[in-house]
């Protein structure tokens, strides 16, 4: 599909590809695979692929790594690429490594998205897309969230320039997204928004009362992993 962007007056194709991180172990969600936890029947990692397939995004590389076959089990019919992270422990730089180094070579802009973001949806990535067009010369667009009690916190997913990816490939295997960005602020494009849905993401049982407290929806674990939760 492409996402099209204006350049000299006229819209030209630009070509984005996105890394989906599914690599973790969820240890605080008690080792459950919190990617597949699902909010109105659908797994959380399917509604990220059916976001950015919506917002135009040209391929997809899903990392996988602990709980890796139960995941590439729900995802594997989708048209994307698939890599396992043989050490996921060693954090998430590692997986953003490996996903960026299986994308495609030729591609203008890069979006990392994580697996456990419930509400993000198609036009949360358009509006990514259409703030990476007007960033000047950054280099990264990253959300920045306010928060109700006025505080400001960076949220997710990101995007930046392919050649940015390139520099990490090259460089060490501790230079990624929010190091990098904390090196180079000069880089950044914050896009300042009021969107909560930039900022939630699950990482523990209390996010999921949070969440369901806040949006009057309940994030349930498939049939699989209904009894591990009970226990």
């Amino acid at each position: 599909m492409g996402c099209p962007y204006k350049a000299n007056g006229l819209y030209s194709r630009m070509s984005v590809g996105a890394v989906l991180l599914a690599a973790g172990a969820s240890a605080r969600m008690g080792g459950r695979p919190k990617a597949l936890l699902e909010l109105g029947g659908v797994p959380l990692v399917l509604r990220q692929l059916i976001a950015l397939s919506g917002a135009g995004v040209d391929e997809v590389v899903v990392v996988l790594g602990h709980h890796g076959d139960a995941i590439e089990a729900v995802v594997r019919a989708f048209p994307i690429t698939l890599v396992r992270n043989p050490s996921p422990d060693d954090g998430q730089v590692s997986s953003v490594r490996l996903g960026l180094a299986a994308l495609s070579p030729k591609l203008d802009a890069v979006i990392v998205a994580l697996a456990d973001q419930p509400l993000i949806d198609a036009q949360d990535i358009v509006a990514l897309i259409s703030a990476y067009r007007k960033r000047g010369d950054a280099s990264m667009i990253v959300p920045r969230v306010k928060r109700t009690d006025g505080t400001n916190v960076p949220g997710n997913p990101v995007m930046f320039d392919a050649t940015l990816r390139e520099e990490w490939l090259a460089g060490g295997a501790d230079l990624a997204c929010r190091k990098w960005r904390e090196r180079n602020p000069g880089r950044v494009h914050w896009l300042d928004t009021d969107n909560q849905r930039y900022s939630v993401d699950i990482d523990t049982p209390e996010d999921l009362e949070r969440f369901a407290a806040s949006t009057g929806h309940r994030l349930v674990w498939p049939a699989a992993y209904a009894q591990e939760a009970v226990a």
